[in-house]
This record gives structure tokens, sequence and C-alpha cells, in this order.
């Protein structure tokens, strides 16, 4: 999308001076949109469709101008093409660009921006005649909206906008030929809006989508099937993908090609870089350097007759039953343990109860400040954790060096003035894969890095069997940091929907089993944790809308399991223990029911970027529990002035009622330095103070 916004000239006004003269941003600029720069806050930052990648969100106007500027397109093809390799440009199409874009401040009520179909036409229409005059046989225009109920636009806008914009971009003169893609879920409604459109290969996801049906003229179209997984990284049962491909052969499409349903960059690269992981685990297995051979043993099937893969199939299917049969797969005690679930599992005592006996216990201001978590993970604590991998570092010195770490970010936080304290997670590698070590049923790979946003990348844990934890993960790290300080210190957990999301997950059972599964684990940390003498206790869901199904039908069975697993973890505790939760970077008034039903007492979300555009909507709601928006956005390595966060909480105070509201950063500070972390910090309490004195609290 940025790349998109990038090659069409198209920045807010804020950074249009980064611009050139030809309206082309450097590679510096380029960045400095996606990471803000001085008080020029930077794009929003959001889920793209249900991935943990993210991308950088378009800001449109009636007025904005589209123009193509800069060859970065076609210097890409050439750049293959120079080493022997014709490739197929892949952009996102207009009508996804356009709809996942959001009006920009200042627009008018109503104002849309698939409104301005006809003014980016041109701009596509000049770079299809580029990559044309550069010898490109194919464009591939990506058009995931069109499988997207969750959008603004209705289906008919989108269906009308489609319509409109290939009309123009079809009649372009010795274009190359256009395939478009519609991944993460099903065409279902829209395939025929697609299929007349007269592209010449429709690339479907037959994996989350339904197969089109029968009374289609297809005699003019490829279908290129996606019928291998690219969202996840289990090998695939070659014998029922070649009858998913049979099956369409049947529908008389010109052509049927196999390709994976979305596009790779969400599983790691190959298995060959994967030295540790036990060979049987392995041997169930499919990164993208495997899938691509999948593909390919896949389309030789369909063109060669399926005796020609007849070994390559056998061996998947040897490779199902030996997982099916493996031990800790299927156990027996945690699935009774999860059949036995009574509703009393999923619920807490009432609000107002909670609220005044955690307000006797904690004894905090109104405004109370606080982190989600993490501090920054400084490079000493990197190198000690690769010695100790590494076997240079024994256990004693590796986990002193946590200690250590641990109570300077407690003085670090008594000297800015925190409220409510964190100890900084010093000792964990991952959010996810921290866990993903200490519990039953899952593997951690070396190599398995997939991009989660910008140059951020992420290495998803494997869930392969049943799980269960064997023994507390971080009690003996809270008690240590509270020992340390007389406020209040959250423990910190991460919570099933988001150890789902940000791993691999098993596909052979269903996701409420699983969830289930790991919330009973995470109860029993949260309950060992109070025992422990902690009295706030955070349980982070940042992905309970990443996860959230791109059609309407499923939502209501989505929210039921995922929520109930989050009050799983969280509902075997004292009314006096605080319970919180973290969300971030997501479209959340898709979610709003959902925020309330987690029943948590405190809610941190991401508002900074977005400028709390979240508030008014859960006041709507009727949300009445304690909600944190971030006040300032730590993807970017700007420091907030203490005038721009206090504006912020000024704008809150109109949604939220002051006594529940709290202060804090959008998310976790891991990623950050501690000189811009402290200034950011001291800033932020500083703003609180004032925002509290004007209220009078």
């Amino acid at each position: 999308m940025l790349d998109a916004s990038a090659a069409f000239g198209v920045v807010p006004d804020r950074f249009s001076s980064l611009l050139d003269e030809s309206g082309a941003l450097s590679l510096e600029n380029y960045f400095t949109v996606a990471r803000g720069q001085g008080d020029n806050l930077p794009l929003e930052m959001t889920k793209w469709f249900d991935t943990n990648y993210h991308y950088l969100v378009p800001e449109l106007g009636p007025d904005t101008t589209f123009k193509l500027v800069g060859t970065q397109f076609v210097d890409q093809f050439n750049e293959a093409k120079d080493q022997g390799f014709v490739t197929r440009p892949v952009i996102v199409g207009p009508v996804t660009y356009l709809a996942l874009a959001k009006p920009a401040d200042g627009a008018p009520a109503g104002f849309n921006p698939l409104d301005l179909l006809p003014a980016i036409l041109p701009a596509y229409v000049e770079l299809i005649e580029q990559l044309g005059a550069a010898g490109a046989p194919w464009i591939q225009f990506d058009e995931p909206a069109l499988v997207n109920e969750n959008l603004a636009a209705s289906a008919t806008e989108l269906a009308d906008a489609l319509s409109a914009a290939y009309e123009v971009l079809l009649a372009v003169p010795q274009r190359p030929q256009i395939a478009l893609a519609a991944p993460y879920g099903g065409l279902e409604d829209q395939f025929t809006a697609v299929v007349n459109t007269g592209v010449e290969t429709i690339a479907i996801d037959a994996v989350k989508g339904a197969l089109p049906t029968a009374g289609i003229d297809l005699s003019f179209v490829t279908i290129a099937a996606g019928v291998n997984d690219g969202h996840n990284i289990w090998r695939a049962n070659l014998e029922s993908k070649l009858a998913v491909l049979e099956q369409l052969e049947t529908l008389g499409a010109k052509d049927v090609t196999v390709t994976t349903s979305t596009s790779l960059q969400h599983v790691p690269y190959t298995l060959d870089n994967e030295t540790l992981l036990d060979n049987e685990l392995k041997s169930w297995l499919a990164f993208a350097q495997e899938k691509t051979v999948e593909v390919v043993t896949l389309a030789n099937g369909l063109i060669n007759g399926v005796a020609t893969i007849a070994q390559e199939v056998q061996d998947s299917k040897d490779a199902l039953s030996r997982r099916a049969g493996a031990a800790g797969v299927n156990v027996l005690a945690v699935r009774e343990a999860t059949a036995a679930l009574k509703q009393s599992d999923f619920s807490r005592e009432s609000a107002d109860a909670r609220r005044d006996a955690q307000a006797e216990r904690l004894q905090l201001p109104a405004l109370p400040t606080t982190t989600i978590g993490s501090f920054p993970q400084a490079t000493s604590i990197r190198k000690a954790r690769a010695a100790h991998a590494k076997g240079e570092l024994g256990t004693d010195g590796y986990e002193q060096a946590m200690r250590d770490e641990i109570a300077q970010v407690i003085t670090l936080q008594e000297e800015i003035g925190l409220d409510v304290l964190v100890h900084g997670e010093a000792e964990r590698n991952d959010m996810v894969q921290y866990f993903a070590e200490l519990l039953d049923g899952f593997a951690v790979t070396e190599n398995g890095w997939v991009q989660s946003y910008g140059s951020r990348c992420t290495r998803p844990s494997i869930q392969w069997g049943d799980v269960s934890r064997p023994e507390p993960m971080t009690v003996r790290w809270a008690t240590y940091a509270q020992s340390l300080t007389r406020k209040p210190v959250k423990g910190m957990l991460t919570g099933p929907v988001t150890i789902m999301a940000w791993s691999f997950v098993r596909d052979d059972v269903s996701l409420r089993e699983t969830a289930n599964q790991i919330g009973l684990a995470l109860r029993a940390e949260v309950n060992d944790l109070e025992a422990a003498g902690i009295a706030a206790i955070q349980v982070d869901e940042p992905a309970l809308r990443e996860l959230l199904p791109l059609k309407k039908r499923d939502h209501a069975d989505y929210l039921d399991w995922s929520v109930g697993s989050f009050r799983l973890s969280t509902s075997g505790v004292r009314v006096d223990t605080q319970i919180h939760t973290h969300l971030c970077y997501s479209e959340f008034g898709e979610v709003i029911d959902a925020i309330d039903g987690l029943n948590a007492d405190v809610t941190s979300i991401e508002a900074a970027r977005s400028r709390m555009e979240i508030l008014p909507e859960l006041a709507d709601a009727g949300y009445s529990r304690g909600v944190g928006p971030g006040v300032y956005d730590i993807h970017s390595p700007r420091v907030p002035s203490v005038e721009e966060v206090q504006e912020l909480l000024e704008l809150a105070v109109k949604s939220v009622d002051p006594a529940l509201l709290w202060v804090n950063p959008d998310c976790g500070l891991k990623t950050r330095g501690y000189e811009e972390t402290n200034a950011s910090l001291k800033n932020l309490v500083t703003a609180a103070v004032a925002v509290r004195e004007q209220q009078g609290a």
C-alpha cells in the first residue's frame, strides 16, 4: 500500500515538503512517511486482512491528485530480467487501494475514497503502459478487498468499482495480460463480477474460499487455483488437493493452473535452514520453498496424470498418518479438561464489585500512568541471551543479568513517576515464543522469520500438539520485580488468541479447542500470579481483531470462542485482582462488543495514530470499565511533546469518564532505545499530571 502511495505521489499534506520536483519520495523520505518526523505523525498502521502483516493506511480527500512518479515497478522488473528472470509484477489493485484508504483529516462527512476511482485510473493506465513497454507479459493486480465483508464499502460498491476500473485498464492498447488475484477468502458472490471484467486470469483462494459454481462462462479465462495454503506451514495432502483441481477442471475454464492461496510472505523461506527441529515434525511441514515444490508437483499431476506423481502423493499420505498418531498430538488429560468446562469457568463477579475492591487494594490516583509491558531490549540483553544459547554463559549468570536489568527498569519507572510498573520482560525473546518454549505442544524455529511491518520481522512458533503448562512460567520474575518496589507491578502474559494468531496453529482440530487448551494453561498461570501476591495481571490480546473472519457469517462463532478463551484465562481470580488487557493496530470499531465482552478491568488500545477515534465508539457502545488509549506511537522513534500528549488526553476525556481513563503508550517498548523511551515517558507523566489538575482529580 505504501509502495502504491509512493508510486502515485500520494502523501498527506503534512509530508508534502518531502516530495521532490517530480512528486516522488526518496527512500529516506519513504521511511519518514512511515515513521513520522518531528510533530508530523506517521501514516496510521493496521493489520492486512486476517494476517499479522501490517500496512500503512493512505489518507485521501476529495482534492487528492494521483500522478505516476518514478519508475520503481519497471526498475524492479528490469532488474530481474537482467538476471535472466521474466517476472510478473504484483501491484495492489485500484479498488483495494481505495477501499483500504481512509478519509484525510478535513475531508467532508460522507466522503468515500472509492469516489476517487476516476482520478486514480489514469495513473494505473500509465503504469500498465510502462510495464508493457518494458516487455512484461503479465501484470498481477491484487484485489483482496473483494473477499472482505468487514470494509466500509458494500459488496455492491466494490462490484461497481471493479467493473468501472477494469473496463478502463483492459482497454489499454498493447497491454500485458492481466491476472486479478483475490486472496484470503472466497470471492463467492463477487466471482461473477470478476469474470465479467474480462481479465485473462483469476487467482482464487481455494483453501479458505468455496469453489466457483457451475453455470458461469469461463471459456475465456484461466483459473489460478490457490489450493496450497500460503498462510500456514503444514504439508499439503496432495491427494485431496488434486481432487479440488480436478473439480475445477469440470467448470469449463480455458485453463486451470496451480498456485498458493496467498502470497508466501506469510510463511518462512525454507526448512533447509532448520537444523534443530525434530526430524519427524519437519516431515509434517512445508515452508515457502517446499510449498513451491508442492505446487509444481500438483501441476505435473494435473497435466500428466496422477500416476506421474504417485510416490509424492503416497509420501504426503504417510506423513499425515504419522502426524495423526504421534505422541503429544492427542493428549487425553487435556481433551478431558476442555470437555469438562462449565459456563461458570468463563465468568467473574460484577464490574462494580471489582472496581471498588481494586480501588481499595491498589490506591491509584486518577488517570493512572503505566506502560504496556516490555522495555527496550538493550544490546547487553541480546548479547547475554546469545551467549547463553551458545553455552558461553551459564544459566546462573544469564539469570543474574536478567535480574539486574529488571532492577534497573523498576528504578527507572519509579524515577519517572509511573503509577503501575512492569518488570520490562528482559527475559523474553518474544511475547509468543517465550511462552511457546514453556508450553507443551509447541516447537520453535531457528530461522523461521516472516515480515510483520516495515523491516520488522517475527518468528512464529509452531503449535503441533495438545497444549498444557508443565510448570509456572512468569511467577518468579514477576515476584522478584514486585519485591523491589511498593508500587504495584503488573504480571504480564500473552493471551490465547494472540498466541494462536502469532503462531502457526495446527489444522487438525478446531480453533475453539486450541483456544480453550491455551486458555486453561494461562488460567493456571494467572492463579499462580495472584497467589504470589501480584495485584494486577495483564493478559495481552493485540491480535483479537486480526483473526476476525472476513465473512460476516463467521463472526459470531469466532467472537464466541476468542472472547471465551480470554475469559477462561482470567475468570479464576478474586474481585480485588485487577485484570488488564491490551489491543493494538486494528480497526477496533468492528469488535466493540468483543472488547466489552472480554470483561477486563482495564483495556489499553492503540489510539495515537488515529487520534483517539475509537473512544467515541466505545462511549456510544456503553463501555464502562477502565480504558487506556495509547497517547504516543512506539513504532516511531520520535519523542512526543508534553503538549501533544496533553492534547490527546484532552480529546480522550471528552469521550471517557476521567475516573476510567488510564495513560499509557500505544504498545510495548521493546524495539525502542532507552534515550527516547525515558524522554517520552517523562512527557507522558507530565501531561497526565496536567490533565489531572484540569479535571480537578
